[in-house]
């Protein structure tokens, strides 16, 4: 449990299932204030129900809806607002992956694809930005890549809408890094590798991933509160295996 002056407050994206959900149950039960976003409301309340059964955290508060709507963009602000006057991390974690050859892809899948891996960070970061504490502690932003984003990794059939999307909010990492390091938030990208995980096994079926969603999780967590002492604009790998 960490320190209450020590204390984060933080928002995560995608928190319904797997990496999202581990890391929204860690770092609430060390005493971080979690405002996970999901769209479906009846995970998000078993995400709840299970963060007090571990650790009487009542310091974790939900909000359901689909952040490729720009309206609930603005919803989660006025949400957290009657919470907090500020935040500390936004993780954006949400992602959405269709499997398909390339020659299938209709241009609303590509849509879906970049609406949620790279349209719907940006909107939420511009919503948020006016929370970040800029003065007090130095504000974190991290989204959630893919190996597959990188440039020169190992691709795959079937993931090029995926791969891509990651590869552009890789490159977006970089550029708001730079932009907004005179308000004193760092902005990093943690391409994941293999975690069993619901995507992991649509993207690869019938493979076993090479860490679970929990591990996965627990890096994403401590990344979280620690990686802006340590790195800004920069783009890690965080992978033991292919794919």
């Amino acid at each position: 449990m960490v320190n209450h002056k020590m204390a984060k407050k933080i928002i995560i994206t995608g928190a319904s299932s797997g990496i999202g959900y581990q890391a929204a149950l860690s770092l609430a039960k060390e005493g971080h204030t979690v405002f996970a976003v999901a769209r479906t409301l009846s995970k998000l309340e078993k995400l709840k129900e299970e963060a007090y059964k571990q650790s009487n955290s009542l310091n974790l508060h939900i909000l359901a809806g689909n952040i490729t709507d720009e309206i609930f963009g603005v919803t989660i602000k006025e949400e957290i607002l009657k919470h907090t006057k500020s935040i500390d991390v936004l993780i954006n974690n949400a992602g959405f992956l269709v499997n398909k050859p390339f020659e299938e892809l209709s241009t609303k899948d590509w849509q879906e694809v970049y609406a949620t891996n790279v349209f719907a960070p940006v909107s939420l970061i511009k919503h948020l930005l006016p929370l970040f504490s800029h003065h007090e502690t130095k504000g974190h932003i991290i989204n959630i890549a893919s190996m597959g984003g990188v440039q020169g990794s190992k691709k795959f059939k079937g993931l090029s809408a995926y791969s891509s999307a990651k590869a552009a909010i890789i490159g977006l990492t970089e550029c708001l890094a730079e932009e907004l390091s005179e308000k004193n938030i760092a902005v990093n990208c943690l391409a994941l590798g293999s975690a069993q995980t619901e995507m992991f096994s649509k993207a690869f079926p019938g493979i076993k991933a090479g860490t679970t969603a929990e591990q996965m999780a627990s890096f994403v967590s401590w990344f979280a509160i620690e990686g802006q002492n340590l790195f800004n604009g920069k783009i890690i790998p965080v992978a033991n295996s292919t794919p």
